[in-house]
């Protein structure tokens, strides 16, 4: 594959192994009804729901591809081609085929094949498993992502606001050291205490492991990556920034692994729906490093850490209500939206600033 740096190419050369990733997998998905249902119905049942499964992963992750687009811009191309081969890997099949079996291994005390069994042979029975472990998913992914947004926006350094009277006064907040960590757990425990006393503890316990995670993500990330600089200088955003996007890739995950199950509760139909999804963010991902449109659009950065933020947020509300993924993956779209065609108003009201910054 080639480097990222090159030459930006048509816009739907990028999505040529997506394409090819959703033609197999709905092929797939149509063989799978087919083989358990035994009827046409039961066939465009199962390709209908691999098809909605794909559009609400898509559109719970454009974030996601933005960011990823953020940290990779300042990877070498060797790191690049890592993250989005054996990264693509590793979300595709970690997270949408091991990370539940994992849940019912753990939750249910069996083995993985029982695991495997049960999510073939009793899918009902799987569903509600994975069902009972939203709490401390939701608390875990929750304050993970809170703490991505909240640590972009708590940023002394930061010196482009797309919401100047909120953003500027955050980034002068950002002098009080750990304030970030301090509203996380401020909000966390706001929440542990609206649940019942067996949930909130839960909650808790897995909120806390949530932040734990990504402090260490960040100073094994920053260790890793140091060690790698005193070797070669080319090597900036490595190992550190390979083990972030996998993280923060796995935190995204969390709410639309769940939420499919209101869907289907077939494991492997789920897998497909997600795991086409998750080739197009790959896709957009590397449309937008290509293109260097974070930096031709200035706020759509900030449009997807407030999506980020939001999505944070739901995830600790689902804990109390059921908030539908559709509602959440439209209301980051839009944001993403918003925060776009502000960036294309200020281009076309600064057109000297955007050509030196060019």
């Amino acid at each position: 594959m080639s480097s990222l740096t090159d030459q930006a190419r048509p816009t739907l050369s990028y999505f040529t192994w997506a394409f090819i990733v959703t033609g197999l997998g709905l092929l797939l998905g149509a063989w799978l009804g087919w083989q358990t249902t035994g009827t046409v119905s039961g066939m465009l049942g199962v390709f209908f729901i691999c098809t909605v499964l794909a559009v609400l992963e898509i559109s719970l992750s454009f974030d996601n591809a933005i960011v990823n687009a953020n940290k990779l811009k300042d990877m070498t191309p060797v790191w690049q081609r890592r993250f989005l081969t054996w990264g693509i890997l590793i979300a595709v099949f970690g997270m949408r085929i091991v990370f539940p079996l994992l849940i019912v291994v753990i939750a249910a005390g069996v083995g993985p094949w029982q695991a495997i069994v049960l999510a073939s042979s009793r899918p009902e029975e799987y569903a509600r498993i994975m069902a009972e472990a939203h709490i401390p998913i939701a608390a875990f992914g929750g304050t993970f992502l809170m703490m991505v947004a909240l640590t972009y926006f708590f940023d002394a350094e930061k010196d482009v606001h797309w919401l100047r009277w909120l953003e500027s006064r955050v980034a002068a907040a950002s002098q009080i050291r750990g304030i970030e960590v301090g509203v996380v757990l401020l909000l966390v425990l706001v929440f542990s205490k609206l649940l019942p006393a067996a949930e909130s503890s839960v909650f808790l316990s897995s909120a806390l492991y949530g932040l734990i995670t990504f402090l260490a993500v960040e100073v094994i990330g920053g260790l890793l990556d140091k060690s790698d600089e005193t070797m070669s200088a080319a090597a900036k955003g490595g190992v550190g920034a390979f083990l972030y996007l996998e993280v923060l890739d796995a935190s995204f995950s969390f709410d639309g692994v769940i939420g499919a199950f209101a869907l289907s509760q077939n494991l492997f139909v789920i897998a497909i729906g997600l795991g086409i999804g998750a080739m197009y963010v790959r896709s957009m991902t590397i449309m937008l490093v290509e293109r260097g449109t974070l930096q031709q659009y200035r706020y759509l950065e900030h449009g997807a850490f407030y999506a980020i933020l939001i999505l944070s947020v739901i995830m600790f509300l689902q804990s109390l209500v059921h908030i539908p993924e559709v509602l959440t993956g439209l209301g980051g779209a839009a944001l993403i939206g918003v925060s776009l065609w502000s960036s294309i108003r200020w281009n076309r009201e600064n057109p000297d600033a955007e050509l030196s910054e060019a």
